[in-house]
Protein backbone atom coordinates (compact mmCIF):
# COMPACT_ATOMS: atom_id res chain seq x y z
CA UNK A 1 0.00 0.00 0.00
CA UNK A 2 0.93 3.30 -0.97
CA UNK A 3 1.25 5.75 1.76
CA UNK A 4 -0.20 8.75 0.08
CA UNK A 5 -3.31 7.27 -1.37
CA UNK A 6 -3.88 5.09 1.52
CA UNK A 7 -6.94 6.46 3.82
CA UNK A 8 -4.57 5.44 6.84
CA UNK A 9 -2.98 9.06 6.19
CA UNK A 10 -5.93 10.70 7.70
CA UNK A 11 -5.33 8.44 10.63
CA UNK A 12 -1.71 9.93 10.66
CA UNK A 13 -2.89 13.52 10.23
CA UNK A 14 -5.50 13.62 13.02
CA UNK A 15 -2.86 11.95 15.51
CA UNK A 16 0.01 14.09 14.95
CA UNK A 17 -2.13 17.63 15.05
CA UNK A 18 -3.43 16.11 17.90
CA UNK A 19 -0.10 16.02 19.45
CA UNK A 20 0.83 19.81 17.77
CA UNK A 21 -2.31 20.89 19.35
CA UNK A 22 -1.62 20.04 23.58
CA UNK A 23 2.37 20.59 22.88
CA UNK A 24 1.74 24.13 20.94
CA UNK A 25 -0.51 25.16 24.70
CA UNK A 26 1.99 24.66 26.54
CA UNK A 27 4.14 27.08 24.91
CA UNK A 28 2.29 29.82 26.40
CA UNK A 29 0.43 28.60 29.14
CA UNK A 30 3.06 29.73 31.46
CA UNK A 31 2.12 33.52 30.79
CA UNK A 32 -1.11 32.69 32.24
CA UNK A 33 0.78 32.32 35.91
CA UNK A 34 3.75 35.12 35.16
CA UNK A 35 2.06 36.94 38.42
CA UNK A 36 1.53 34.04 40.41
CA UNK A 37 4.85 32.94 40.31
CA UNK A 38 6.52 36.05 40.93
CA UNK A 39 4.65 36.03 43.95
CA UNK A 40 4.72 32.75 45.09
CA UNK A 41 9.02 32.21 44.43
CA UNK A 42 9.51 35.37 44.94
CA UNK A 43 11.43 36.24 42.05
CA UNK A 44 11.42 39.27 39.72
CA UNK A 45 9.99 39.72 35.78
CA UNK A 46 13.57 39.35 34.72
CA UNK A 47 13.43 36.22 35.83
CA UNK A 48 9.93 34.99 34.82
CA UNK A 49 11.24 36.44 31.50
CA UNK A 50 14.65 33.91 31.72
CA UNK A 51 12.25 31.10 32.39
CA UNK A 52 9.85 31.97 28.98
CA UNK A 53 13.01 32.05 26.87
CA UNK A 54 14.72 29.22 28.78
CA UNK A 55 12.33 27.36 26.65
CA UNK A 56 12.30 28.99 23.58
CA UNK A 57 16.27 29.04 23.53
CA UNK A 58 16.31 25.06 23.76
CA UNK A 59 13.69 25.27 20.91
CA UNK A 60 15.70 27.77 18.89
CA UNK A 61 19.17 25.94 19.50
CA UNK A 62 18.15 22.25 18.34
CA UNK A 63 16.27 23.24 14.88
CA UNK A 64 18.86 23.22 12.52
CA UNK A 65 20.39 20.04 14.11
CA UNK A 66 16.61 18.67 14.41
CA UNK A 67 16.18 19.61 10.72
CA UNK A 68 19.51 17.31 9.85
CA UNK A 69 18.73 14.70 11.78
CA UNK A 70 15.19 14.19 10.77
CA UNK A 71 15.96 14.53 6.96
CA UNK A 72 18.58 11.59 7.59
CA UNK A 73 16.50 9.02 9.99
CA UNK A 74 12.99 9.75 9.84
CA UNK A 75 10.46 12.29 11.20
CA UNK A 76 8.85 9.98 13.51
CA UNK A 77 11.50 8.73 15.86
CA UNK A 78 11.62 12.49 16.95
CA UNK A 79 8.18 13.32 17.11
CA UNK A 80 7.80 10.40 19.34
CA UNK A 81 10.59 11.19 21.98
CA UNK A 82 10.07 15.32 21.59
CA UNK A 83 6.27 14.40 22.69
CA UNK A 84 7.11 11.97 25.82
CA UNK A 85 9.84 14.62 26.98
CA UNK A 86 7.52 17.83 26.93
CA UNK A 87 4.95 15.80 29.09
CA UNK A 88 8.00 15.03 31.22
CA UNK A 89 9.07 17.97 31.56
CA UNK A 90 4.80 19.30 31.76
CA UNK A 91 4.47 17.62 34.51
CA UNK A 92 8.27 18.43 36.49
CA UNK A 93 6.98 21.77 35.85
CA UNK A 94 3.87 21.36 38.05
CA UNK A 95 5.63 19.93 40.87
CA UNK A 96 8.28 21.93 41.23
CA UNK A 97 9.23 23.35 44.62
CA UNK A 98 11.84 26.39 43.50
CA UNK A 99 12.81 28.69 40.29
CA UNK A 100 15.46 26.25 39.59
CA UNK A 101 13.26 23.16 39.21
CA UNK A 102 10.92 25.77 37.05
CA UNK A 103 13.99 26.39 34.89
CA UNK A 104 15.41 22.78 34.11
CA UNK A 105 11.21 21.80 33.69
CA UNK A 106 10.93 25.05 30.79
CA UNK A 107 13.93 23.74 29.42
CA UNK A 108 13.13 19.73 28.80
CA UNK A 109 9.70 21.15 27.68
CA UNK A 110 11.35 23.53 25.16
CA UNK A 111 13.74 20.80 24.29
CA UNK A 112 10.64 18.15 22.97
CA UNK A 113 8.73 20.76 21.62
CA UNK A 114 11.95 21.32 19.28
CA UNK A 115 11.32 18.38 17.38
CA UNK A 116 7.68 19.07 16.85
CA UNK A 117 6.81 21.77 14.06
CA UNK A 118 9.70 20.19 11.70
CA UNK A 119 8.65 16.69 12.18
CA UNK A 120 5.20 17.46 11.36
CA UNK A 121 6.31 19.43 8.25
CA UNK A 122 7.72 16.21 7.01
CA UNK A 123 5.59 14.31 7.85
CA UNK A 124 2.59 15.41 6.10
CA UNK A 125 5.32 16.23 2.68
CA UNK A 126 5.73 12.08 3.16
CA UNK A 127 2.17 11.26 3.40
CA UNK A 128 0.09 13.58 1.41
CA UNK A 129 0.54 14.54 -2.24
CA UNK A 130 2.21 17.89 -3.00
CA UNK A 131 -0.85 19.35 -4.23
CA UNK A 132 -2.94 19.11 -0.78
CA UNK A 133 0.24 19.61 1.12
CA UNK A 134 -0.43 23.97 1.38
CA UNK A 135 -3.91 23.48 2.40
CA UNK A 136 -3.14 20.86 5.14
CA UNK A 137 -0.23 23.19 6.17
CA UNK A 138 -2.68 25.75 7.36
CA UNK A 139 -4.81 22.99 8.85
CA UNK A 140 -2.20 22.15 10.82
CA UNK A 141 -1.43 25.75 11.39
CA UNK A 142 -4.87 26.11 12.58
CA UNK A 143 -4.58 23.12 15.22
CA UNK A 144 -1.42 24.90 16.59
CA UNK A 145 -3.67 28.25 17.14
CA UNK A 146 -6.30 26.06 18.59
CA UNK A 147 -4.29 24.88 21.09
CA UNK A 148 -3.01 28.71 21.78
CA UNK A 149 -6.74 28.87 22.13
CA UNK A 150 -6.62 26.44 24.69
CA UNK A 151 -4.35 28.43 26.64
CA UNK A 152 -6.75 31.42 27.29
CA UNK A 153 -10.02 31.46 28.94
CA UNK A 154 -9.96 27.62 29.34
CA UNK A 155 -6.89 26.75 30.93
CA UNK A 156 -7.10 30.38 32.80
CA UNK A 157 -10.43 28.95 34.24
CA UNK A 158 -8.83 25.49 35.26
CA UNK A 159 -6.08 27.42 36.77
CA UNK A 160 -9.03 29.52 38.69
CA UNK A 161 -10.63 26.48 40.06
CA UNK A 162 -7.60 24.13 40.86
CA UNK A 163 -4.73 26.29 41.10
CA UNK A 164 -1.80 25.98 38.61
CA UNK A 165 -0.33 22.88 39.58
CA UNK A 166 -3.48 20.40 39.04
CA UNK A 167 -3.66 21.71 35.10
CA UNK A 168 -0.16 21.26 34.30
CA UNK A 169 0.17 18.21 35.58
CA UNK A 170 -2.59 16.91 33.88
CA UNK A 171 -1.49 17.92 30.57
CA UNK A 172 2.12 16.65 31.23
CA UNK A 173 0.56 13.35 31.96
CA UNK A 174 -2.06 13.26 28.22
CA UNK A 175 0.62 14.37 26.70
CA UNK A 176 3.07 11.26 27.80
CA UNK A 177 -0.04 9.08 26.40
CA UNK A 178 -0.10 10.71 23.17
CA UNK A 179 3.55 9.87 22.53
CA UNK A 180 2.96 6.99 23.30
CA UNK A 181 -0.15 6.57 20.96
CA UNK A 182 2.31 8.24 18.03
CA UNK A 183 4.07 5.20 18.39
CA UNK A 184 1.52 2.69 17.50
CA UNK A 185 0.18 4.86 14.95
CA UNK A 186 3.45 5.83 13.28
CA UNK A 187 6.08 3.07 13.88
CA UNK A 188 4.12 -0.06 15.05
CA UNK A 189 1.13 -0.52 12.33
CA UNK A 190 2.64 0.83 9.36
CA UNK A 191 5.53 -1.80 10.07
CA UNK A 192 3.01 -4.07 9.51
CA UNK A 193 0.64 -2.93 6.32
CA UNK A 194 3.37 -0.43 4.60
CA UNK A 195 6.12 -1.91 3.03
CA UNK A 196 7.20 1.47 1.45
CA UNK A 197 7.57 3.08 4.80
CA UNK A 198 10.78 1.22 5.58
CA UNK A 199 12.14 0.95 1.84
CA UNK A 200 12.24 4.82 2.30
CA UNK A 201 13.66 4.93 5.61
CA UNK A 202 16.61 2.71 4.50
CA UNK A 203 17.41 4.54 1.34
CA UNK A 204 17.54 8.09 3.25
CA UNK A 205 19.99 6.24 5.96
CA UNK A 206 22.36 4.94 3.15
CA UNK A 207 22.24 8.37 0.91
CA UNK A 208 23.95 10.68 3.37
CA UNK A 209 25.53 13.85 2.47
CA UNK A 210 28.38 15.13 5.14
CA UNK A 211 26.43 17.60 7.44
CA UNK A 212 29.08 20.34 6.61
CA UNK A 213 28.23 20.85 3.41
CA UNK A 214 24.12 20.52 4.26
CA UNK A 215 25.04 23.55 6.31
CA UNK A 216 27.32 25.76 3.88
CA UNK A 217 24.60 25.27 1.72
CA UNK A 218 21.61 26.67 3.44
CA UNK A 219 23.96 29.47 5.07
CA UNK A 220 24.99 31.04 1.81
CA UNK A 221 21.30 30.87 0.29
CA UNK A 222 19.36 33.63 0.08
CA UNK A 223 15.82 31.68 0.19
CA UNK A 224 16.86 30.50 3.18
CA UNK A 225 17.54 33.55 5.07
CA UNK A 226 14.65 35.05 3.61
CA UNK A 227 12.42 32.49 5.36
CA UNK A 228 14.62 32.88 8.83
CA UNK A 229 13.96 36.76 8.76
CA UNK A 230 9.94 35.81 7.82
CA UNK A 231 9.33 33.70 10.94
CA UNK A 232 11.77 35.67 13.03
CA UNK A 233 9.29 38.84 12.67
CA UNK A 234 6.20 37.22 12.75
CA UNK A 235 6.15 34.29 14.83
CA UNK A 236 9.07 35.48 17.80
CA UNK A 237 6.97 38.67 18.52
CA UNK A 238 3.73 37.08 19.59
CA UNK A 239 4.76 33.98 21.08
CA UNK A 240 7.59 35.63 22.67
CA UNK A 241 4.69 38.57 23.93
CA UNK A 242 2.02 36.50 24.51
CA UNK A 243 3.84 33.80 26.42
CA UNK A 244 5.10 35.78 28.89
CA UNK A 245 3.85 39.60 28.98
CA UNK A 246 0.17 39.89 27.39
CA UNK A 247 -1.31 38.93 30.59
CA UNK A 248 0.37 40.86 32.74
CA UNK A 249 0.18 43.66 30.56
CA UNK A 250 -3.73 43.44 30.66
CA UNK A 251 -3.93 43.29 34.16
CA UNK A 252 -1.52 46.43 35.10
CA UNK A 253 -2.22 48.63 31.95
CA UNK A 254 -5.92 48.05 31.46
CA UNK A 255 -6.56 47.00 35.49
CA UNK A 256 -7.78 43.55 34.12
CA UNK A 257 -8.53 40.00 35.89
CA UNK A 258 -5.96 37.54 35.20
CA UNK A 259 -9.11 36.15 33.61
CA UNK A 260 -10.41 39.30 31.74
CA UNK A 261 -6.70 39.56 30.47
CA UNK A 262 -6.95 35.84 29.07
CA UNK A 263 -10.00 36.66 27.30
CA UNK A 264 -8.56 39.23 25.26
CA UNK A 265 -5.82 37.26 24.16
CA UNK A 266 -8.47 35.22 22.88
CA UNK A 267 -9.06 37.27 20.27
CA UNK A 268 -5.42 37.06 18.65
CA UNK A 269 -5.88 33.28 18.74
CA UNK A 270 -9.45 33.45 16.90
CA UNK A 271 -7.23 35.96 14.49
CA UNK A 272 -4.65 32.63 13.88
CA UNK A 273 -7.67 30.35 14.15
CA UNK A 274 -8.87 32.15 10.61
CA UNK A 275 -5.88 33.44 9.53
CA UNK A 276 -4.63 29.74 9.07
CA UNK A 277 -6.46 28.60 6.20
CA UNK A 278 -7.20 31.41 4.74
CA UNK A 279 -3.70 32.48 4.01
CA UNK A 280 -3.27 29.11 2.62
CA UNK A 281 -6.38 28.97 0.71
CA UNK A 282 -5.89 32.90 -1.08
CA UNK A 283 -2.06 31.52 -1.48
CA UNK A 284 -3.75 28.56 -4.10
CA UNK A 285 -6.26 31.04 -5.41
CA UNK A 286 -3.80 33.91 -6.70
CA UNK A 287 -0.85 31.14 -7.10
CA UNK A 288 1.46 32.67 -5.17
CA UNK A 289 2.74 32.59 -1.71
CA UNK A 290 5.13 35.53 -1.40
CA UNK A 291 2.21 38.51 -2.41
CA UNK A 292 -0.50 37.74 0.41
CA UNK A 293 2.33 36.72 2.80
CA UNK A 294 3.86 39.99 1.95
CA UNK A 295 0.58 42.12 3.05
CA UNK A 296 0.08 40.20 6.31
CA UNK A 297 3.88 41.14 7.47
CA UNK A 298 3.16 45.36 6.90
CA UNK A 299 -0.15 44.55 8.66
CA UNK A 300 1.64 42.75 11.68
CA UNK A 301 4.48 45.27 11.59
CA UNK A 302 1.74 48.31 11.47
CA UNK A 303 -0.14 46.94 14.69
CA UNK A 304 3.34 46.65 16.54
CA UNK A 305 3.85 50.28 15.68
CA UNK A 306 0.56 51.10 16.80
CA UNK A 307 0.90 50.36 20.27
CA UNK A 308 4.23 52.98 20.04
CA UNK A 309 1.78 55.28 18.52
CA UNK A 310 -0.49 55.14 21.58
CA UNK A 311 2.57 55.45 24.05
CA UNK A 312 2.10 51.63 25.16
CA UNK A 313 -1.81 52.33 25.68
CA UNK A 314 -4.24 52.34 22.57
CA UNK A 315 -8.24 52.44 23.06
CA UNK A 316 -9.37 49.57 24.54
CA UNK A 317 -11.29 48.52 21.21
CA UNK A 318 -7.88 49.18 18.83
CA UNK A 319 -6.47 46.72 21.09
CA UNK A 320 -8.84 44.27 20.53
CA UNK A 321 -8.46 44.97 16.51
CA UNK A 322 -4.20 44.80 17.09
CA UNK A 323 -4.64 41.85 18.78
CA UNK A 324 -6.92 40.19 16.16
CA UNK A 325 -4.66 41.26 13.47
CA UNK A 326 -1.56 39.87 14.91
CA UNK A 327 -2.96 37.10 15.28
CA UNK A 328 -3.21 36.90 11.90
CA UNK A 329 -0.28 36.98 11.06
CA UNK A 330 0.75 33.75 13.70
CA UNK A 331 -1.77 31.73 11.27
CA UNK A 332 -0.27 32.77 8.69
CA UNK A 333 3.38 31.92 9.26
CA UNK A 334 2.51 28.05 7.81
CA UNK A 335 3.31 30.02 4.65
CA UNK A 336 7.13 29.92 5.88
CA UNK A 337 7.14 26.06 5.31
CA UNK A 338 4.97 26.06 2.29
CA UNK A 339 7.70 28.20 0.64
CA UNK A 340 10.63 25.97 1.89
CA UNK A 341 8.92 23.18 0.66
CA UNK A 342 8.72 24.75 -2.76
CA UNK A 343 11.92 26.20 -3.17
CA UNK A 344 14.15 23.32 -2.13
CA UNK A 345 14.52 19.42 -2.44
CA UNK A 346 12.81 16.94 -0.56
CA UNK A 347 15.92 15.82 1.40
CA UNK A 348 16.69 19.43 2.07
CA UNK A 349 13.34 20.10 3.64
CA UNK A 350 14.07 19.41 7.20
CA UNK A 351 16.64 20.99 7.11
CA UNK A 352 15.73 24.51 5.90
CA UNK A 353 12.44 24.39 7.88
CA UNK A 354 14.31 24.16 11.10
CA UNK A 355 17.17 26.75 9.90
CA UNK A 356 13.17 28.95 9.35
CA UNK A 357 12.01 28.09 12.61
CA UNK A 358 14.82 28.78 14.47
CA UNK A 359 14.70 32.57 13.28
CA UNK A 360 11.18 32.35 14.91
CA UNK A 361 12.28 30.76 18.41
CA UNK A 362 14.75 33.32 18.54
CA UNK A 363 13.04 36.01 18.41
CA UNK A 364 10.67 34.17 21.16
CA UNK A 365 13.61 33.85 23.26
CA UNK A 366 15.04 37.18 22.66
CA UNK A 367 11.63 39.33 23.30
CA UNK A 368 10.54 38.25 26.58
CA UNK A 369 13.88 38.43 28.50
CA UNK A 370 14.38 42.13 26.69
CA UNK A 371 11.01 42.57 27.36
CA UNK A 372 11.67 42.03 31.15
CA UNK A 373 15.03 43.89 31.87
CA UNK A 374 13.07 47.17 30.17
CA UNK A 375 10.10 46.75 32.55
CA UNK A 376 12.21 46.24 35.41
CA UNK A 377 13.87 49.22 34.82
CA UNK A 378 11.00 51.66 34.63
CA UNK A 379 9.22 49.42 37.32
CA UNK A 380 9.75 52.80 40.04
CA UNK A 381 7.79 54.72 37.18
CA UNK A 382 4.21 54.67 35.54
CA UNK A 383 3.60 50.82 34.62
CA UNK A 384 2.88 52.21 31.10
CA UNK A 385 5.94 53.40 30.51
CA UNK A 386 7.76 50.01 31.00
CA UNK A 387 5.46 48.47 28.29
CA UNK A 388 5.52 51.88 25.94
CA UNK A 389 9.39 51.10 25.72
CA UNK A 390 9.16 47.61 25.39
CA UNK A 391 6.79 47.82 22.54
CA UNK A 392 9.87 48.70 21.11
CA UNK A 393 11.70 45.54 20.51
CA UNK A 394 7.76 43.75 18.64
CA UNK A 395 8.17 46.92 16.25
CA UNK A 396 11.99 46.01 15.23
CA UNK A 397 11.30 42.86 15.34
CA UNK A 398 8.58 42.89 13.03
CA UNK A 399 10.54 45.24 10.94
CA UNK A 400 12.99 42.11 10.18
CA UNK A 401 10.24 39.99 8.72
CA UNK A 402 8.88 42.65 6.27
CA UNK A 403 12.56 42.68 5.26
CA UNK A 404 12.35 38.71 5.21
CA UNK A 405 9.32 38.40 2.94
CA UNK A 406 10.67 41.02 0.44
CA UNK A 407 13.85 38.85 -0.18
CA UNK A 408 11.67 35.89 -1.34
CA UNK A 409 12.43 35.12 -4.61
CA UNK A 410 9.63 33.05 -5.99
CA UNK A 411 8.40 30.77 -8.74
CA UNK A 412 5.90 31.28 -11.44
CA UNK A 413 2.97 29.11 -10.63
CA UNK A 414 4.71 27.89 -7.84
CA UNK A 415 1.54 27.08 -6.13
CA UNK A 416 0.16 25.26 -9.07
CA UNK A 417 2.83 23.07 -9.34
CA UNK A 418 2.30 21.47 -5.45
CA UNK A 419 4.71 23.85 -3.65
Amino acid sequence: MVKENSKYRWVVFSTVLMAYFLIVSQRTAPGLISVQLMNEFQISASLIGILTSAQFFAYAGLQIPIGILSDRFGPNIFLITGTILSGIGTILYSIAPNEYILLLARTMVGVGDATIWINVVLILSQWFKPNEFVRLLGFAGMSGNLGFLLATVPFSAWIALMGWRMPFLTTGIILFLIGILLYIVLVKIPKKTMKDVVRQTSMRIENREKTLNILLRVFSNRQAWATFFCHFGIVGTYVGFIGSWAVPYGMHVYSLTRSEASQLILIGIIGAIIGAPITSWLASRVHSIKRPYAIVHLIVFCCWLAFLFFSGKPPFFMLILLYFFIGCGIGASALTFAIVRGSFAMKEVGVVSGFANTGGFLSAVLLPAIFGKVLDHFQSMDTAVGYQYGFWIPVAFSLAGLIGVFLIKEKEQEIEKGA
